[in-house]
């Protein structure tokens, strides 16, 4: 993985983040990195550090054992935490891609303010629930 910057007139075309405003999506970029990853990349593993994990561009799948779950910007899995899931699962880039990782304070920190993420994150944590079975994920 690369570093990579995040802009803002590109940050607020992102389905995670379009509902901020303008000052919001300044405060996630003040508080986040960005990294560009190419195919192949492993962005996370289930005992990475519990940071959130948010595809900006391109496309990522999590991967369970022989289970592949491929994900875009815009699907359920936009976002990953790998405290969700097993010692067996890793994130992999599917494509060159770019991705943003916030850790858990700031995300914390920005759902405490207000910033609208629990929809995204309801939707995501369902569709996890959803498609991994009971072996692949922390309950």
């Amino acid at each position: 993985m690369r570093p990579s910057v995040t802009y803002l007139h590109l940050l607020r075309h992102t389905p995670f983040f379009t509902v901020l405003n303008t000052s919001q999506q300044q405060w996630v970029i003040n508080h986040s990195k960005e990294w560009q990853v190419n195919q192949g990349g492993v962005i996370a593993t289930a005992s990475s550090a519990k940071d959130y994990w948010v595809l900006l561009d391109g496309t990522w799948q999590l991967e369970c054992g022989e289970r592949r779950y491929p994900s875009k910007h815009n699907d359920p899995a936009k976002w990953f935490l790998a405290s969700m899931v097993m010692h067996d699962c890793k994130l992999v880039a599917t494509e060159t891609s770019y991705v943003m990782r916030i850790t858990q304070a700031d995300m914390q920190t920005m759902l405490h303010k207000g910033f609208a993420f629990q929809m995204h994150l309801d939707i995501g944590q369902s569709y996890y629930q959803q498609i991994l079975p009971s072996d692949h994920r922390h309950e």
